[in-house]
């Protein structure tokens, strides 16, 4: 179930947003967000945890009825699942959108791959990054969200079914929305937070070494993925994204930087070219990670029959 949902998402993409689990999520936590998001500190934290949770249980009541409803539609109910496992993942896209911040750097227009990085990739002001500052931030999103959009929620699905790949998405996406140091969102989106931090311990170490193996795989450089993952990756504020950068950053040989917060990795800043190079060893990183699982889960479910 979980490779096919893999291949859908390779195949297909995401949906429209009108049909995306993923957007409904969004518009779910956006509207507690602007209903709630008021009133003192505990104010804040009460009921920034309560939108948050109660998205939460939405959707792994949705991802179970999901469940049950295709066990009971034998091989159509097996498709049904698949995808809605493929909504959860984002590879496609994710790749997708570092090509095209790719495109602009070769064309030169600093501008386009400025706008494509801020809107499709990062979340930091993109308006002053310099051409390797654009290229670093789509390097570290890609690196980044190895975990969040494949790794992650095939671990939750291969632990806890349709329904912890839900969970793991709506947390995920909280904290996208929430989880920033500023103004109110300080309170509101702490334990959003929080929760994905405990969410992604695992997943993220399990992607930071499935891209040293990719490295090899790919061609680059394990050895350099290897040390500056050992070294790097607790530089960022984090507790998890720096294993996945780090490790990407000494696997391509190059330097990843986000102004003001970290320097991750030895060498020039990235290029379009290192661009490519990090997709290939992200493509590689799934199927990595994929296999893993998948032989992992089942040797678990044979020694548990």
């Amino acid at each position: 179930m979980l490779l096919a949902a893999i291949a859908l998402d390779l195949a297909f993409g995401e949906p429209p947003n009108r049909v995306h689990p993923v957007a409904w999520l969004g518009r779910a936590l956006a509207a507690g967000h602007r209903r709630l998001c008021r009133g003192s500190r505990r104010a804040l934290l009460l009921r920034g945890a309560g939108v948050t949770l109660a998205v939460a249980a939405l959707s792994a009541l949705a991802g179970a009825l999901l469940h049950a409803l295709g066990a009971r539609l034998g091989m159509l109910g097996l498709g049904l699942e698949a995808v809605a496992l493929a909504s959860l993942l984002s590879v496609r896209e994710l790749a997708a959108a570092a090509r095209r911040v790719a495109t602009h750097l070769r064309r030169r227009d600093l501008a386009a791959a400025r706008a494509s990085v801020g809107r499709d990739l990062v979340s930091r002001r993109t308006d002053a990054l310099d051409p390797g500052r654009v290229a670093s931030a789509a390097v570290e999103s890609v690196a980044e969200n190895l975990t969040d959009a494949a790794v992650a929620p095939a671990c939750f699905y291969l632990v806890f079914g349709l329904a912890g790949a839900a969970v793991y998405r709506a947390v995920n996406t909280a904290d996208a929305m929430f989880g920033y140091r500023e103004g109110p969102l300080e309170h509101f989106g702490k334990v959003a937070a929080r929760l994905d931090d405990a969410l992604n311990f695992l997943p993220a170490r399990l992607a930071a070494w499935t891209i040293v193996l990719a490295a090899a795989l790919a061609g680059e450089h394990p050895r350099g993925a290897l040390a500056v993952m050992c070294r790097d990756r607790s530089l960022t504020a984090s507790p998890n994204a720096g294993w996945t950068i780090a490790a990407m950053a000494g696997a391509l040989g190059v330097t990843l930087e986000k102004p003001g917060a970290y320097r991750l990795g030895t060498g020039p800043l990235p290029d379009a070219a290192a661009i490519d190079r990090a997709n290939k060893v992200f493509a590689l990183a799934v199927a990595v990670s994929a296999a893993a699982m998948v032989a992992g889960a089942a040797l678990l479910r044979r020694l548990l029959t």
